[in-house]
Order: structure tokens, then C-alpha cells, then sequence
């Protein structure tokens, strides 16, 4: 059995899907420790929609004492009546109710943010960072107690997306279909097709000289609205990081390289291998191929799409030649 929630929960972030599960384990904790889970009424309001009236009677203690939670939306953009009656609630919790207060970390309402921070249990649920995201599907394996390596993690990212919600429906789906095997090979027969194509794929495909997947990719990416300049932005990235990295030799501090290139740890061996393998006269042109990018993805010559479509070919194929 969940342990007993504390009265106050501060869910604090703006990502959708972690505020969701945080919201849906309060309380399915709260039900857990009651005789009548399913007669544990649920009130779900929102901050900005809300009158004081309404709001007043929902936090107001029961006659009764019932076990009841309160859910209170968008805490940021309370007026100030409002926010005086639920930092009014946070500090004089009433019995029997259990508040869930949902605040993006913005917004005017400091004083009823420090107010919750302070009185209440907070779960953070802000958006993850791009370094942050295999560790999220990590631990979505972990919660059906399937270990994966590394190679299945980020095939998982490249073949779903970001959307965590998508990510952690795919890895529960995945478990499940092949009984907790997954492989590389299986993620890729699942999800291969509806991968999603962003300006980053596009970049590891060209740099790896990869020429006709670049295209196809570039292609689908524009007929699904990427804009061109992000495309070029993450080809100009990447190329500036082979740059840096193909002269290098002997002993590499992966961590401090990462850092210094902006590009997530568990990419820089794959990364670093690569670069190694291109010529100095094939960085020259590439590098010369991404200023002339820079230049006619803002129209100077042709539509930014051919642009992006001549620099991709013309990169990967330096990539393909070096």
C-alpha cells in the first residue's frame, strides 16, 4: 500500500504528461488508504476560471469529515482573491481534504508558490532537457522491471520523439508485445516507420555520409512543416562539431568535450569515432558548404528549401567521400 499523502502536494512544472502522473499517484495513494476508494469525490478546478464562491466551498472543510482531494489547475494564473484563499488553504489545511496545487513556476503568484514550497510536499515536473530524456525512457523500462542497454534506449528516442507521453506508451508497448526482450531490432520493426524526423536525424544522417536517408528525410521533414532554418541550424551544429573534434587525439575528456560543444555525453564516443575519420580537406568544404547554407536558407539564392536540399546533398557527400 502507497503511503499516505501529505494535505498540501505542490506539483511544480509544465510538462503535461509529468504533471499527469503526479496528479494520478496522489491520488491513487489517497484511495489506497481509505475503506471506499471509489467514494473519494475528486474536485478539479482552475485557478483562472474560478471564483472566489466556488473556489471557497471547495476548500472548505466538510461536515462530515469525508475524505475527499481537491485539485486546483494552473495555480500561476490565479487572480488575487484567488490566490489569497488557496495560500489561505495551503496554511490552515482543513481536515479530510487533500489539495493538489498544479503551478507552472511562473507567473505573479510568488507569494503563493514560497507558500506551498514551504508547507506542503512538492513533486517537480518540469520539462525535460534533451540529456534528460534517456533517462526518462530508462526509467519507464525500469518501472516494468525490463533492463535495456544504451543502444535500445536512444533507438527508442530516434524511432518515437521527444513526447514523453509517446515514449512512455511505446516502451509499455514494447514490453509488453515482445515479453520484455527488447532489442534494438525490435523497436526499430515497431516504430521504424512512424519515426520522427527532425532536423537533429537529418544532421547525424549527412555528417555520416548517408546521403539518399538524408534526402529522404530532409523531404519528409519539409512536407511536415520543419522549418528549413532549424534544419540548417542543427547541420551547421554538427559539422562545427566534427570541426572540432576530427584533429583530436589520445585521451579525450568526453564530459568536458560535451560541455563544450553542447552535445549529451552518451553521443560524444560515436561522435568522436566519426570525426576521426574525416580529412582536414573535407572539413574545409564542409564548413564552406554550411556558410553558403547560412547564407542562401534566407533566400540569397533559391527557395530555403532547395537550399537545404542542395547543402544536404552536397555535405553528405563530402561526408561519403572524406
Amino acid at each position: 500500500m502507497p503511503a499516505r499523502p501529505a494535505p498540501i502536494n505542490l506539483i511544480l512544472g509544465d510538462e503535461p504528461y509529468l504533471v499527469e502522473v503526479a496528479r494520478r499517484s496522489i491520488i491513487t495513494a489517497v484511495r489506497a488508504n481509505v475503506p471506499n476508494p471509489n467514494d473519494v469525490p475528486i474536485t478539479t478546478l482552475r485557478a483562472g476560471q474560478v471564483d472566489a464562491t466556488q473556489l471557497g466551498e471547495a476548500l472548505a472543510p466538510s461536515l462530515f469529515s469525508d475524505e475527499r482531494v481537491v485539485v486546483i489547475q494552473q495555480a500561476e494564473s490565479a487572480g488575487k482573491d484567488a490566490a489569497g484563499l488557496i495560500q489561505q488553504a495551503v496554511e490552515q489545511p482543513a481536515y479530510g481534504i487533500t489539495l493538489i496545487v498544479e503551478h507552472s513556476g511562473g507567473g505573479r503568484t510568488k507569494a503563493l508558490l514560497a507558500s506551498l514550497k514551504k508547507h506542503g510536499t512538492t513533486v517537480e515536473a518540469m520539462k525535460l532537457k534533451p540529456k534528460d530524456r534517456p533517462g526518462f525512457v530508462r526509467q519507464q523500462f525500469r518501472q516494468h522491471k525490463v533492463r535495456v542497454d544504451d543502444a535500445v534506449i536512444h533507438t527508442v528516442l530516434d524511432s518515437v520523439g521527444s513526447d514523453l507521453r509517446e515514449l512512455a506508451s511505446a516502451v509499455s508497448q514494447l514490453v509488453a508485445d515482445t515479453g520484455g526482450n527488447v532489442t534494438v531490432e525490435a523497436v526499430r520493426a515497431y516504430h521504424g516507420a512512424t519515426a520522427e524526423v527532425s532536423g537533429f536525424h537529418i544532421a547525424d544522417l549527412v555528417v555520416a555520409g548517408k546521403t539518399t536517408a538524408a534526402l529522404q528525410a530532409t523531404r519528409r521533414a519539409l512536407q511536415i512543416g520543419e522549418e528549413p532554418i532549424v534544419i540548417a541550424a542543427a547541420i551547421t551544429r554538427s559539422v562545427s562539431s566534427i570541426a572540432r573534434m576530427y584533429s583530436l587525439e589520445g585521451y579525450v575528456d568526453k564530459r568536458s568535450l560535451a560541455q563544450e560543444i553542447g552535445m549529451p555525453p552518451w553521443k560524444v564516443d560515436s561522435a568522436l569515432s566519426q570525426a576521426r575519420r574525416w580529412s582536414g580537406r573535407a572539413v574545409d568544404a564542409a564548413l564552406i558548404a554550411v556558410a553558403e547554407l547560412a547564407c542562401n536558407v534566407r533566400g540569397q539564392q533559391g527557395t530555403p528549401q532547395w537550399a537545404i536540399e542542395h547543402a544536404v546533398f552536397t555535405i553528405s557527400e563530402i561526408a561519403r567521400k572524406r
